[in-house]
C-alpha cells in the first residue's frame, strides 16, 4: 500500500484521492490510536467540501468510540494551540492550505500539539488496511455545533502575544485569501489598534486562493498603494503562512521574516548557537548574510514537519519557511500566520521604523527561478526504474554546487507537481540552467506519461 500521507497530512483533489469514505476511516483510525480519553478537536477552512469531510471525520471517530468537539471554521494553528492548552487527545484540521477550491486535506496533530510522527502515521495506515469493511451505518447521525468559547481563547492568546505593546496609528492592509483568516485576523488588528483595510474578506469556498491570499499578491499590493497603507499581510487559505508587503509595494518573504525577526534574538543574544532553522529553498542571499553577522542557518528538507523537528534538536527558537510558514517559541512552534503578522507589526512599531525601512536593512537576495512541471502521475507510485530514470537527471543537476549558484528538484509533497529551484547571483544564468534543466526533466516526464 502506497502512503497516503504526503509532506503536510494527506491531501489531493475531493472525491477523487480524498473520498467520504477515506475521511470516514481516518477519523475511526485516529480515533482508535488515541489513547487519552478526551475529545478530538477539529477544524476546517471555508472549502465548500469541508463540512462533507467533517461529517465523514466526526462519525468515524464516534464509531471508535470516541468524542469529538468541532471548533468551526478556524485557522489551523488554532487546533495544536488549543490541544496543548485545553489537553484534547488529538485534532484533525481539514483544509488544503494554499491550494486551489478543489483540493482538500487532513491535518492530524497528537496530544502535544504537534503533526504525528511517521510512526503514528504507519499506524492509521495499518488500520486503514483493516479498516474496509466498516460500515457508515455504525453511527447515528447528529447535529455539529460549533464551540465559539475554545474559539475566543485562541483569538486572546494572539492579542496577548502584544504584551503592553499596540498598533496605534498604523494603517495596515490584510488580504484573507476567502479562508479561515476571515473569522479573526481583521479584528485582532483592530482590537490592537490599528487601522485595518481588509480584502477579500468573505467566508468563500469557492473562492479560496484563487488570485488572492498568499500565492497571488497583486490584490493586496493594489490594496496598499490606493489605501497609502503603512504595510500589507496576505495569509494562505489556513492562515498558517503569511507574506508581509511594504508601503511600495516590496514583498517580505519568509526569508526577510526570519532573517529580521532573527537578527532581533540575536542582538538580544537569545538565539541558542546564533541557529535558526529554514529549508533547502532558502535563499542564498540571505544563508550568506546571515552568517555574515555571526549566525547559522541550518536547512532542512521542505516541510514544516522537518523544520520542527530540526528546532527540537538543536534547540532553536525560531525557523520557517520561503513560502512564509514561520514556527516560534512564542506559541510552542505553531506556525501561525496571524501570529507572524502581529509580530512584524510590533516591531515595527517598538523600533518606530517603517517596513520599508526594516526591509531596506534585510539582505539582497539572490535571483531565483521556481519552475513547477506538471505530473499526471503520482511520482511516489510510479514504477521504480522511470524513478530512478528521473533521480538520475534530478541528482546530475542538483550536484552542481557552487558558492554562488545552487539548484534543487524535488516532487511536491501536496501537488502533482515537480518543483525546480535555480539561484545563482547573476540572473542570465539562473535563467538558461532552469531552462536547461526544465527542458531535459520535461522530455523524459512525457515519455514515462506515454506509457503508463
Amino acid at each position: 500500500m502506497q502512503s497516503i500521507f504526503g509532506t503536510d497530512g494527506i491531501r489531493g483533489i475531493f472525491d477523487k484521492e480524498l473520498t467520504y469514505s477515506l475521511a470516514y476511516k481516518v477519523g475511526y483510525a485516529l480515533g482508535v490510536s488515541t489513547k487519552p480519553n478526551n475529545p478530538i478537536l477539529l477544524g476546517r477552512d471555508t472549502r465548500v467540501s469541508g463540512y462533507i469531510l467533517l461529517e465523514a471525520i466526526s462519525r468515524g471517530i464516534n464509531a471508535a468510540g470516541k468524542e469529538f468537539i468541532y471548533l468551526g471554521i478556524c485557522p489551523t494553528p488554532a487546533i495544536p494551540f488549543l490541544i496543548k492548552k485545553e489537553k484534547f487527545s488529538g485534532g484533525i484540521m481539514i483544509s488544503a492550505s494554499h491550494n486551489p477550491p478543489e483540493y482538500n486535506g487532513i491535518k492530524i496533530f497528537d496530544n502535544n500539539g504537534e503533526k504525528i510522527k511517521k510512526k503514528l502515521e504507519n499506524q492509521i495506515e495499518l488500520i486503514l488496511e483493516t479498516a474496509n469493511n466498516l460500515k457508515l451505518s455504525t453511527y447515528k447521525k447528529t447535529s455539529i455545533r460549533e464551540n465559539n468559547n475554545l474559539f475566543n481563547i485562541y483569538t486572546e492568546g494572539l492579542i496577548n502575544t502584544m504584551g503592553d505593546e499596540n498598533l496605534d496609528g498604523m494603517k495596515i492592509v490584510l488580504d484573507t485569501c476567502y479562508g479561515s483568516a476571515t473569522t479573526c485576523a481583521a479584528s485582532i488588528f483592530k482590537k490592537l489598534g490599528a487601522n485595518v483595510k481588509v480584502i477579500n474578506n468573505e467566508q468563500d469556498g469557492l473562492k479560496i486562493n484563487l488570485n488572492c491570499g498568499s500565492t497571488c499578491l497583486d490584490p493586496i499590493i493594489k490594496a496598499i498603494k490606493e489605501n497609502n497603507a503603512d504595510m500589507g499581510f496576505s495569509f494562505d487559505g489556513d492562515a498558517d503562512r503569511v507574506i508581509g508587503v511594504d508601503s511600495e509595494g516590496n514583498i517580505i518573504d519568509g526569508d526577510h521574516i526570519l532573517f529580521l525577526w532573527g537578527r532581533e534574538l540575536l542582538e538580544e543574544k537569545l538565539l541558542t548557537n546564533n541557529t535558526i532553522i529554514s529549508t533547502k529553498m532558502a535563499n542564498l542571499g540571505f544563508e550568506n548574510t546571515w552568517n555574515k553577522i555571526g549566525g547559522i542557518l541550518h536547512r532542512t528538507e521542505v516541510g514544516d514537519k522537518f523544520i520542527f523537528e530540526a528546532i527540537k534538536k538543536k534547540k532553536a527558537l525560531l525557523g520557517g519557511e520561503q513560502s512564509g510558514h514561520i514556527l516560534s517559541k512564542i506559541n510552542n512552534f505553531c506556525g501561525d500566520g496571524i501570529l507572524t503578522a502581529i509580530q512584524i507589526s510590533k516591531y515595527c512599531k517598538k523600533k518606530n521604523i517603517s517596513l520599508r525601512s526594516w526591509l531596506n536593512s534585510s539582505f539582497s537576495p539572490y535571483p531565483q527561478k521556481l519552475t513547477n512541471i506538471l505530473l499526471n502521475f503520482k511520482f511516489k507510485n510510479i514504477d521504480k526504474s522511470y524513478k530512478e530514470l528521473i533521480n538520475e537527471t534530478i541528482e546530475s543537476f542538483s550536484n552542481i554546487k557552487k558558492d554562488n549558484c545552487r539548484v534543487y528538484i524535488r516532487p511536491s509533497g501536496t501537488e502533482p507537481v515537480l518543483r525546480i529551484l535555480v539561484e545563482a547571483r547573476n540572473q542570465k544564468e539562473v535563467d538558461s540552467l532552469s531552462t536547461k534543466i526544465t527542458t531535459e526533466l520535461s522530455t523524459k516526464i512525457y515519455k514515462i506519461s506515454k506509457t503508463l
